[in-house]
């Protein structure tokens, strides 16, 4: 079992910042690619962001690039999600998952989640 746990959701204004957090415990973290997914409300759960194992893969939705970055930190089992230039289409509930195959955009190539992190972004 691995059990993730995120934070760093809050209230933010449209424009600002926010890093969210996974902290994962129980098995190996070793070896997991690391995602993250994010549901609005009457929304699916979609993929948001992904990074391998080494760091050296990361993926990204279209309408997070250039302003969203995930990072890992292997050593304190702990991954990240920095969040910039938000806007309110980028509230929802942010899931942090684990896999043991590639960075995969379906949520049911996961078996572990967090129970989810809410980020709000006002306009």
């Amino acid at each position: 079992q691995v059990q993730l746990v995120e934070s760093g959701g809050g209230l933010v204004q449209a424009g600002g910042s926010l890093r969210l957090s996974c902290a994962t415990s129980g098995r190996t973290f070793r070896g997991y690619t690391m995602s993250w997914f994010r549901q609005a409300p009457g929304r699916e759960r979609d993929f948001v962001s992904g990074i391998s194992w080494s760091g050296a893969r990361t993926n990204y939705v279209d309408s997070v690039k250039s302003r969203f970055t995930i990072s890992r930190d292997n050593a304190k089992n702990m991954v990240y999600l920095q969040m910039s230039s938000l806007k309110p289409e980028d509230t929802a509930v942010y899931y942090c998952a684990a896999t043991l195959v590639e960075i995969s955009t379906d949520r049911r190539a996961y078996d572990y989640w967090g129970q989810g992190t809410e980020v709000t972004v006002s306009s």
